[in-house]
C-alpha cells in the first residue's frame, strides 16, 4: 500500500521518495529517491536486474509502489492515471503495437487519444518514417520500430517523457535524430527520464545520472561530480592482473582494476609521473597501452560497479520476474 505523500520538491516535475517495490520475497526497488526538474534529462543506469524498469513503471503509473510515493506533475500516476497520461509520453522497450497496423494508421490512432496532438505527418518526417507510412509494424526493422515508438511517445506533446532503451537497435543516423529530439524537448521544458545501456548516447544527452544496484541508488549526480568524488581522474590500460598494491606504492596513488586490463588511479598524473607509471609497469612485464587524464562514462560505470559482481547483481529469481 502506498504511503501518504509529502510535499514534493518545489518545481520538480517528477518525484520519487523512498520508493520500494517487492515481488514476493524479491526486492526490485529499495528506497529509491529522485527528482527531475522541467527541462532536465536524468538517466537511470545499471546492469540488468538493477531496478531500472520497475522504477520507470512506477513513475509511469503502471505499477503501484509497495511503499514510498511517486508524483508526476504533482499527481499520483496510479490513482490519477488518466490525468497524468494526457501530459506524459512513454517509449517502451518493445511491444504495445498491433503487428498488423501500418505506421500512418498507428500514428493517427494515437493522435486521437490526445486533445492537442502533434501532426502525424510532421512526426513521420521528423523521425524518418514518411516512406514507411503503409508498412506494418511487423515488417519494420528493429530501429524503425524504435523510431515509431518514439513518435508515439511524442504525439501528445508531453510535459514528461520516459524513454526505455530509446536507441536499442537504432542505426547511427537514427541515434543522431533521437539525440536532436531529446535536446529539442529539453529546450521546450520537458522533464525526461531515460534508461540505456548505450553509455555514449547517455553521455551525449543526460544532465544527471542515477546509478542503481540491487534496487538501490548506488550513486547520483553529474558525470563530472561523480568522477571527482571517486577521484578517478586518470585511467590507463595494460595487461590484466597487475599487482595493484605494488603499483599503488610506486605511484603513491591508489590503483584499481575496473575490468581486466583497465585501471583507474586516484587523481591525475603529471608528465614525470607518467614516466614513473611506465617504469612501474615494466617491472611487472607490462606496457602502457593507453592513458587518459579524465574518465569517460564507461570508466565511471565500471569503477562504480567494481564491487558488484554480475552474479550478485542479477539473481536468477529476479531475472524470472522481470
Amino acid at each position: 500500500m502506498t504511503t501518504k505523500a509529502t510535499t514534493p520538491p518545489e518545481g520538480a516535475a517528477i518525484v520519487a521518495s523512498d520508493l520500494v517495490v517487492t515481488f514476493g520475497d524479491t526486492m526490485a526497488v529499495n528506497k529509491v529517491s529522485l527528482s527531475v526538474e522541467p527541462g532536465e534529462v536524468v538517466a537511470l543506469l545499471g546492469p540488468n536486474g538493477a531496478g531500472k524498469t520497475s522504477t520507470l513503471r512506477c513513475l509511469e503509473g503502471y505499477l503501484s509502489p509497495t511503499s514510498g510515493f511517486v508524483r508526476v506533475l504533482g499527481l499520483d500516476p496510479v490513482a490519477e492515471h488518466r490525468a497524468v497520461v494526457e501530459k506524459m509520453g512513454c517509449m517502451l522497450q518493445g511491444g504495445g503495437i498491433y503487428p498488423s497496423m501500418r505506421v500512418r494508421e498507428t500514428l493517427n490512432l494515437f493522435a486521437a487519444y490526445y486533445p492537442n496532438p502533434r501532426d502525424p505527418g510532421e512526426l513521420s518526417t521528423l523521425l524518418g518514417l514518411s516512406h514507411l507510412a503503409k508498412t506494418t509494424w511487423r515488417r519494420l526493422s528493429g530501429g524503425e520500430q524504435q523510431r515509431l515508438s518514439l513518435a508515439l511517445a511524442l504525439i501528445g506533446r508531453p510535459s514528461v517523457l520516459f524513454l526505455d532503451e530509446p536507441t536499442a537497435g537504432v542505426d547511427p543516423e537514427g541515434r543522431l535524430v533521437i539525440r536532436d529530439v531529446v535536446a529539442s524537448l529539453k529546450d521546450e521544458g520537458a522533464a525526461i527520464v531515460l534508461t540505456s545501456h548505450e553509455l555514449s548516447e547517455v553521455d551525449a544527452v543526460a544532465d544527471r545520472l542515477v546509478f542503481l544496484a540491487q534496487g538501490a541508488v548506488l550513486a547520483s549526480g553529474t558525470r563530472a561530480s561523480l568522477t571527482a568524488s571517486l577521484e578517478s581522474g586518470s585511467t590507463f590500460e595494460s595487461r590484466p592482473g597487475l599487482d595493484l598494491e605494488a603499483l599503488s606504492l610506486a605511484l603513491e596513488s591508489q590503483v584499481s582494476e575496473s575490468r581486466p586490463g583497465h585501471y583507474a588511479l586516484t587523481g591525475s598524473l603529471s608528465g614525470g609521473e607518467i614516466e614513473k607509471l611506465v617504469t612501474a609497469l615494466a617491472t611487472q612485464g607490462g606496457t602502457l597501452e593507453a592513458f587518459a587524464a579524465s574518465s569517460g562514462l564507461e570508466d565511471l560505470y565500471h569503477a562504480l560497479y567494481a564491487n558488484h559482481p554480475a552474479e550478485e547483481r542479477v539473481p536468477s529469481s529476479r531475472r524470472r520476474r522481470r
